[in-house]
């Protein structure tokens, strides 16, 4: 199988391209910026002329969620343009695609786990913008599986685990927010998990959400950061209105996977072990 993936310099890129490793019989194709444009179309258009893929999985994102309300144009090239170029040629060439997007495509007030089949109503540029991509490539391609995921960390690029490492080396004492609840994702579990969609002998298209097991807010995030890094930091709970952003977030992001977990037949790692294993590769770089 030929494969071409997106966004490879990001978190989630950089995951499968170390699972990639795993599937000799699989030709991986990884561009960014730097080899494909993929909001100009005359660039799609002709490199899936040139190379006939059998597989596309869009992890490109413009994810600067504070600077996608100023610079909301940028935002939606990337977000939304771009994947439905992606989906409209993958369908030209007869290739299945596979597109990341988000829990920011929901208000955020919930108190049970969205489902896939609740109301979607982003607060922000960046969950417009996301949701406009799910929008397009459902309309250009009906072979798409759309995951939508949140609270990303990895080994890779910046995130939340590794700005709390470094933080709470230089100071004592950190002000979390603690009334914004999710469910921490290693970048590594979602890359096993698309890889798992890829392989699967029946492709189900249709929207899923994946994240790792459990429920946390960022404070409980950091605790469990520092506790399982050993890194001497006190955390303080605070309110979300104490650290003011030109975006939203969404209060309550927590996503129900029964929908994947049922149809892929997944098995969705707890979020602490999953931290445990990053941390682990952390320290040994």
């Amino acid at each position: 199988m030929k494969i071409l993936i997106t966004g490879a310099y990001g978190q989630l890129g950089n995951e499968l391209k170390v699972l990639s490793k795993n599937y000799p019989n699989w030709e991986f194709v990884f561009t960014d910026v730097d080899s494909l444009d993929i909001t100009d179309e005359e660039q799609v258009k002709s490199y899936f002329t040139d190379i006939n893929f059998e597989l596309v999985i869009n992890c490109a994102a413009y994810t600067a969620v504070d600077k996608a309300e100023s610079d909301f144009e940028t935002a939606q090239k990337v977000n939304a343009v771009a994947p439905k170029l992606l989906a409209k040629y993958s369908k030209a060439v007869g290739a299945k695609f596979i597109h990341v997007s988000t829990d920011y495509v929901f208000a955020g007030d919930a108190h049970l786990p969205y489902e896939e089949t609740d109301a979607v109503a982003p607060n922000g540029a960046y969950g417009k913008t996301k949701l406009e991509g799910e929008q397009n490539c459902q309309a250009e391609n009906l072979e798409t599986v759309i995951i939508r995921t949140a609270w990303l960390y990895s080994t890779f690029g910046n995130n939340f685990v590794k700005t709390m490492l470094r933080l709470g080396k230089e100071r004592g004492e950190l002000g979390v927010v603690f009334d914004q609840v999710g469910s921490p994702t290693y970048a590594a579990d979602l890359a096993k998990a698309i890889l798992k969609v890829a392989e699967s002998e029946k492709f189900v298209p249709g929207i899923y959400h994946y994240s790792n097991e459990g429920v946390a807010s960022w404070y409980d995030f950091a605790l469990a950061i520092f506790e399982l890094s050993g890194v001497d930091c006190k955390v303080k709970p605070v309110l979300s209105e104490n650290f003011p952003t030109p975006a939203k977030r969404p209060a309550y992001s927590v996503l129900n996977k029964a929908k994947i977990k049922e149809t892929y037949h997944l098995e969705v790692p707890y979020w602490r072990d999953s931290l445990k294993i990053c941390i682990k590769h952390l320290e040994r770089e």
